[in-house]
């Protein structure tokens, strides 16, 4: 994922878009809560629309490489 960094320095390690602090926890906010992408790049200047679809791509990889435990 060429778009998505990982870093101890940048946000405690939190997922963000590279060279940026924009984390995807907060793209993900956003989607849920019904933006569509122009919307989030409205409030993102340096976003593209790309960033957004690897911010959902992103969730998607880790959701689907977790484990679900019902008790």
């Amino acid at each position: 994922m060429e778009r998505i960094e990982i870093n101890p320095a940048i946000c405690s390690g939190k997922p963000v878009i590279r060279g940026t602090r924009i984390m995807v926890r907060n793209i993900l906010g956003m989607v849920a809560g019904g933006y569509a992408t122009a919307r989030i790049l409205e409030n993102y200047l340096e976003l593209t629309s790309e960033d957004v679809a690897a911010a959902l791509e992103y969730a998607a990889k880790v959701v689907d490489e977790d484990q679900v435990f019902i008790h």
